[in-house]
């Protein structure tokens, strides 16, 4: 009996010594290859970063697209109140010019609105790593800071924006979204939207811009 025992031992023990040897290899390896994905990912090519950052910085199509817009322009602004079916109209000035190399467009506001001095600021960006428009706004009529992105639609020669900020009356955060037509290249329309949680849009606000000559 202990002759056959014995055997079984020694065999039990050697196919345990074979799985751990092979646990502690497999271990190995995968040490081996995270530390050396690790490195690929810190080790990177002086010129391909360099390529890279020279392409990020270099202003595009996008960009001359934006820029079309320098000069001022005079906007007619109509707005829309849930509670209210009488639209409100107001009129604005609107100057625009690329800043900082030609990398950013600037829009300063100026006008009256529901009686009182308005002033607005936006700038808008390509980015060039994320492919898509950056616009950020803001005006005295509020504290808040509104940033949006967006993706230009060829087939309808417009930017569609989206994005969220907080509602004043309700201090919670609601949907936003802004689409700018580019009707010719002296009139444009803007047009935003309020998007409630069942996803239902609301039209607050549209602007028709028409450049001076």
């Amino acid at each position: 009996m202990k002759k056959i025992i014995l055997p079984i031992l020694i065999a039990s023990l050697s196919i345990t010594s074979c799985k751990k040897n092979e646990e502690k290899a497999e271990t190995s390896i995968s040490e081996v290859t995270t530390e050396t994905t690790e490195t690929a990912e810190v080790v990177l090519d002086s010129a391909a970063m360099a390529k890279a950052w020279a392409d990020y910085a270099t202003p595009t199509k996008a960009h001359e697209m934006l820029a079309k817009d320098n000069g001022i322009w005079d906007a007619d602004m109509t707005f829309w109140m849930p509670d209210n079916p009488e639209p409100q109209i107001a009129t604005s000035v609107a100057t625009y010019k690329m800043i900082l190399d030609g990398k950013y467009q600037e829009g300063i506001f100026k006008g009256n609105m529901f009686g009182m001095a308005f002033e607005g600021r936006g700038m808008t960006a390509y980015d060039n790593a994320s492919k898509e428009y950056i616009a950020t706004w803001a005006d005295n009529m509020g504290t808040g800071l509104l940033v949006s992105r967006g993706q230009y639609d060829e087939a309808t020669n417009s930017i569609t924006f989206t994005g969220a900020m907080i509602d004043p009356a309700t201090g919670k955060e609601k949907k936003i979204k802004e689409i700018i037509t580019y009707i010719d290249v002296d009139n444009q329309k803007m047009e935003m939207f309020d998007i409630n949680a069942e996803g239902k849009e609301f039209k607050t606000m549209e602007i028709l811009s028409k450049r001076r000559k």
